[in-house]
């Protein structure tokens, strides 16, 4: 009986022991440790995720979505979480068409958290969710599209899948653009149950309204598309802007891109070549050869040269004109684009001087337009001239220049002697519409007199007229001022000006005597034909005539035929 109780005693004291050290652990774990072990089960049923929510809109000036925002769903995984690894591994590739092998990587790493496919439509995410597959949730976000796809995509620019902002407008101004980035904390409990996702994703950013007008953008590339086909060419280009206050109303570039793929396409199609690429404009750039010859009363309009050699010597080369001619006034000089009289009109003017007026025109410097990339083109300065360099500049060779530059220059012509600033931004606005910064750089620096101005104009008009090189950009009912660009590219094999390879060029101002828009189209590489007038020039009567229409620009001639109108309703003749 003593041995029994003894062993009774034992085991007694043997339970209360051990009830006494569980104890003892239960409290070290509950008072001790509680702070570190909450924290472990935190991290691992909890992780915290950076997400931008939904970037500001791009508008035209209409106020028509360019860039916008749709919610979308990305999936993620919990490694720690996924049991039957090959399972699931095999059930998201077929679902999201992503590498089995990547990820059966992903879902057997040691890591906490992982993306899955960022930014599903919201039929994918549903169908995958009923898939209800361990480990595996779902998280929305603010997706970037962009409706109209490739229209005005080298302005308007594209973002990453993180809206991390990569090409043109959507860099240049992503401070504005931008929402804020907010952190979500994904959690499960121990069954691996979603308890939280998701935030708010209403638009934070800042909008912008575009100077650009859809429907004028749409015309510039349809015949951008057009001149490309006809010609077997390789690039194009057309830029129209207001000559008054620098406002980009179009900006096209072929070839080009769809914003909501930027990936599926090389790199050379997402440049914007109407700023990054100079070329040596040719005969367009004479008309600064003969505003400075104007400005410095050199010539007059009625001044003659002799070009009835048909060819000027110049050091070691000999330039030819395209046609033969005897004495021409300094009017015609322009109107029939002839090189031998810009050389005689350049000869006029002293290096220093001649180099003055090129820079005054801006050329060699960035036009300062709100987009990422402009290239300032290339001036040498005179001490860097060669004994044919002056000649050549005088007829725009051993100069390069952006598409844009040229413009600006026309412009200039256009709006009486001021050198605007291009821009493609009017309006930032708050994410409910208020205005909250506008743009309007306005005329800037007087760059020539308005007579001057006015004197080219006027020579500009006769170039579309009956004899002028440009006949084929005229518009029935509009005058047109401009002049015809064709210029030899360099070969990049051999160095040497090619025989085959040209730019074709077109720029000017319509209604001459009331220029609503300033425009320009330059054609790379065009075959079969490659003269300014026969390439350009009906790009540009294509592209203008078309807007004028589109603007409800009247006929000049409007007042003086009895043309009948119709307007808000009222019918009224004239």
């Amino acid at each position: 009986m003593a041995m029994e109780n003894r062993r009774a005693v034992v085991l007694s004291t043997a339970v209360v022991f051990g009830f006494l050290l569980v104890g003892l652990r239960l409290a070290d774990l509950m008072l001790l440790d509680h702070v570190k072990l909450a924290a472990k089960a935190r991290r691992q049923q909890q992780v915290q995720v950076d997400l931008n929510v939904n970037r500001g809109l791009i508008l035209d000036r209409r106020g028509r979505p360019l860039a916008m925002n749709v919610d979308a769903y990305s999936v993620y995984a919990r490694p720690f979480r996924v049991q039957k690894t090959q399972l699931v591994s095999a059930a998201l590739s077929e679902a999201t068409g992503r590498s089995y092998d990547k990820l059966m990587a992903s879902l057997s790493s040691d890591r906490s958290f992982v993306w899955i496919k960022r930014k599903m439509d919201s039929e994918s995410m549903e169908r995958l969710k009923g898939m209800g597959l361990e480990g595996v949730g779902f998280i929305p976000e603010s997706k970037r599209i962009y409706p109209k796809g490739k229209l005005a995509s080298h302005l308007i620019g594209f973002v990453g899948v993180d809206n991390q902002p990569l090409e043109g407008l959507e860099l240049k101004y992503d401070d504005d653009l931008r929402g804020e980035v907010r952190k979500v904390l994904v959690s499960k409990d121990a069954t691996g149950r979603t308890l939280s996702e998701g935030f708010d994703v209403q638009s934070r950013g800042n909008g912008l309204v575009l100077t650009i007008d859809e429907g004028l953008q749409f015309i510039a590339e349809r015949a951008l598309d057009r001149v490309i086909v006809t010609w077997d060419a390789s690039s194009a280009i057309a830029v129209m802007m207001d000559p008054y206050n620098g406002e980009v109303l179009a900006m096209a570039s072929r070839p080009t891109y769809d914003l909501n793929s930027p990936g599926s396409y090389k790199a050379s199609s997402r440049r914007n070549r109407a700023i990054t690429d100079p070329y040596e404009p040719g005969s367009t750039f004479k008309v600064v050869t003969a505003a400075a010859a104007l400005e410095e009363e050199v010539v007059t309009p009625a001044t003659e040269f002799d070009v009835s050699a048909g060819y000027i010597d110049v050091g070691p080369m000999r330039i030819y004109d395209t046609h033969r001619q005897d004495r021409i006034m300094f009017t015609d000089v322009i109107k029939t684009s002839s090189n031998v009289g810009a050389i005689q009109i350049g000869n006029l003017l002293d290096d220093s001087t001649f180099h003055g007026y090129i820079k005054k025109f801006g050329f060699g410097s960035r036009t300062g337009i709100d987009l990422p990339g402009e290239a300032p083109g290339k001036v040498r300065n005179p001490e860097r001239w060669s004994d044919t360099s002056h000649a050549a500049v005088s007829i725009g060779y051993e100069v390069a220049v952006t598409p844009l530059q040229i413009l600006r220059a026309y412009a200039a012509v256009a709006n009486g002697g001021w050198l605007v600033t291009p821009h493609v931004v009017k309006e930032v606005i708050s994410s409910d519409g208020a205005v909250l910064r506008q743009f309007n750089p306005g005329l800037g620096e007087q760059v020539i007199s308005t007579h001057t101005a006015n004197t080219l104009k006027d020579i500009l008009i006769s170039v579309t007229q009956d004899g002028g090189t440009a006949r084929e950009a005229s518009i029935e009912g509009n005058l047109v001022a401009g002049k015809t660009g064709t210029t030899r590219l360099i070969d990049p094999e051999t160095g040497a000006y090619s025989k085959e390879r040209y730019a074709s060029s077109f720029v000017g101002f319509v209604p001459a005597d009331n220029p609503r828009f300033a425009l320009v189209v330059v054609v790379f590489e065009p075959k079969e034909q490659y003269y300014g007038g026969k390439v350009a020039a009906p790009v540009f009567r294509e592209i203008a005539s078309q807007s004028l229409a589109y603007m409800n620009v009247p006929r000049d001639d409007i007042f003086k035929k009895n043309i009948l109108l119709v307007k808000g309703g009222d019918y009224q003749a004239r």
